[in-house]
């Protein structure tokens, strides 16, 4: 059976190379006897593993000495309440900037903890764009700022880190980390739940730095301090082995395919194709995302009737594309194009969206 046209937004594609080699290995790893999901995780077979995946990516993203890489679990989803319960004070306030779900999401229960304050959001235009820089409302007040650095289900992406914050700025880059390089000295932190570029489900990257996590609360529960993770290597309770061990084969097969800047250009490439397509399609595609804030990670566009919209995400079903449904507060459809997704795949999809016009 051939591999399908896999668009999915999460869990996403995974490089086939990294599939072969894990199922090569999947019964006998490193001559143990055993799978790598069997190993202890305080055995030095597993402990090399982990070390190399946080060493892999400190050297992929240009990780600065100042910053400590950390493998967690629970998702992006657990760091949102995590963030405020260590770094947000009873005396101070939150600034969340807001671009789309996921960070409605992240406030949302950082107002369970404390205070916040949203400075601007692009909902009034149900999140086509990233708001100017000159719109944001920075203040030296806050404790500090979030932002979603991609928005997958608006196709939306911040295209520039490079302003004076005021505050400690924390980033969700759950669907955009090493998908090109990363000016990381511009953040305090940032976290990635690993299944969209990383790896599978089940462990989430945070990059944190050192002198956040000195000023991080300890009237916080054990488990949800990065205090106890970094005082552990991320090893304090049991990690999911089997995730760390596949982002650790993901991260070399980055390395093999030109590191962040080879990402930065194929994802480039992938995306011109598609949103070319949409342009010069008269209006029969009609891209979500303003120009200018359009994600290089998920090209979402509607076609003229929601008729149409169904019978192409149909056709497309039946031609072996899988994962273009666009999410219920945006419809149409949606091809996410993480790291993994292939040239090969895009360019398929391009043809296919000239043919279904042209018979439409």
């Amino acid at each position: 059976m051939s591999r399908a046209h896999n668009f999915n937004a999460g869990p996403a594609a995974l490089p086939t190379e990294v599939l072969e080699s894990a199922q090569k290995e999947l019964v006998n790893f490193n001559n143990t006897g055993m799978s790598v999901m069997e190993l202890s995780h305080r055995s030095p077979d597993y402990e090399a593993v982990h070390n190399e995946a946080i060493v892999s990516i400190k050297r992929l993203l240009a990780v600065p000495d100042d910053y400590e890489v950390l493998l967690l679990q629970g998702g992006a989803s657990l760091q949102f309440p995590m963030i405020p319960m260590n770094f947000l004070s009873k005396d101070e306030t939150a600034n969340y900037i807001l671009t789309g779900s996921w960070s409605e999401k992240a406030v949302k229960e950082a107002e369970l903890i404390g205070k916040t304050r949203s400075s601007v959001s692009s909902a009034e235009s149900n999140y086509t764009y990233i708001p100017d820089t000159n719109q944001l409302g920075l203040s030296e007040n806050d404790a500090y700022v979030h932002i979603t650095s991609n928005n997958t289900i608006f196709g939306t992406q911040w295209q520039d880190f490079d302003l004076d914050w005021k505050s400690p700025l924390i980033a969700d880059m759950s669907s955009d980390i090493l998908s090109k390089p990363i000016p990381i000295e511009r953040f305090s932190m940032i976290y990635a739940g690993a299944q969209k570029n990383l790896g599978p489900s089940g462990v989430t990257v945070v990059i944190i730095k050192k002198d956040l996590l000195d000023r991080s609360s300890q009237n916080v529960p054990t488990l949800m301090r990065y205090r106890t993770h970094s005082d552990k290597n991320s090893l304090y309770h049991t990690p999911p082995t089997f995730a760390v061990y596949m982002l650790k084969k993901v991260l070399n097969w980055v390395e093999e395919n030109g590191g962040a800047e080879g990402m930065r250009q194929r994802n480039t490439e992938k995306a011109n194709l598609l949103y070319h397509t949409i342009d010069e399609s008269n209006g029969f595609y009609q891209g979500h995302a303003e120009k200018n804030s359009r994600s290089f990670m998920n090209v979402t566009f509607n076609l003229p009737s929601a008729e149409l919209n169904e019978k192409f995400l149909k056709e497309a079903k039946e031609a072996g594309f899988v994962g273009l449904n666009g999410h219920r507060s945006v419809g149409g459809c949606r091809a996410s194009i993480y790291n993994a997704v292939s040239l090969e795949s895009c360019q398929a999809l391009k043809e296919f969206m000239i043919e279904f016009q042209k018979n439409n």
